[in-house]
């Protein structure tokens, strides 16, 4: 292990649930879930402590399900459930690769997930075990996004790396519009102020109350999370100290 070759030795990796299903539209790709798996254990090998939350989005979206006229309550805690499926299959990808993992429930399911104790959680990184927090804070209403900004601050992570289909923020969609204008540096305020929605404005305000930096950064580029943990100025970089 080189721990001095990384910028941050402990780290929050945010992962949306579209990540994993690749070009599928649904679900969970293999080839994709173990390109990611590859990505995570080369940190792993330097020593990095790693903390990851998935989305659900690859199997069930909770607003979505509401908008549709499901009740809130229940569509987000399906939602949830969603993503433990996520947080056991990219556990079993990375145990195939040797590397200890655990998956953390915020609903309690002891049969397949711990329960969530930070203290617990933090010895866990302490020992070089890879963990996965699922089903969001435990409640509705909260993104997994506001989860990771969550966990990140209570297990004292360095910073969050915010995994997405595009290499950072821009000033609107790039995927849309041609024109769109990408922001190597921006506040949590500006983030906010011009709505930009790459997380969303709960998350994005916990993190600013507890200076915890955000890289945005592309997913889908091979090395970009080593390169991103290295320090090497990949992506978008959301922070106070501007």
């Amino acid at each position: 292990m080189n721990g001095d070759l990384c910028k941050y030795k402990r780290i929050m990796l945010k992962l949306s649930g579209e990540a994993l299903m690749g070009e599928q539209g649904y679900g969970i790709d293999p080839n994709i879930q173990d390109i990611i798996a590859d990505e995570i254990q080369s940190l792993h090998a330097l020593g990095v402590e790693i903390a990851i939350v998935i989305g659900g989005g690859n199997i069930f979206r909770g607003i979505h399900g509401a908008a549709k006229g499901m009740e809130r309550v229940t569509a987000d805690h399906m939602g949830m459930l969603a993503t433990v499926i996520n947080s056991l299959s990219l556990q079993d990808a990375l145990e195939r690769r040797n590397i200890y993992t655990r998956v953390i429930s915020a609903i309690e399911m002891r049969a397949i997930a711990e329960p969530y104790i930070r203290r617990r959680a933090i010895r866990h990184l302490e020992k070089k075990r890879v963990i996965i927090f699922s089903a969001g804070t435990g409640n509705p209403f909260f993104s997994t996004d506001t989860a990771a900004a969550l966990r990140a601050a209570e297990i004292k992570a360095e910073i969050i790396f915010k995994a997405t289909r595009v290499d950072g923020v821009y000033d609107k969609d790039p995927l849309v519009h041609k024109d769109a204008k990408k922001f190597d540096v921006i506040t949590y305020l500006d983030v906010i102020d011009n709505n930009l929605r790459v997380m969303d404005v709960t998350a994005v305000s916990l993190c600013m109350e507890n200076n915890m930096d955000i890289i945005v950064f592309n997913l889908n580029r091979t090395g970009n999370i080593l390169k991103a943990v290295k320090g090497e100025g990949i992506g978008t970089l959301i922070t106070n100290k501007v």
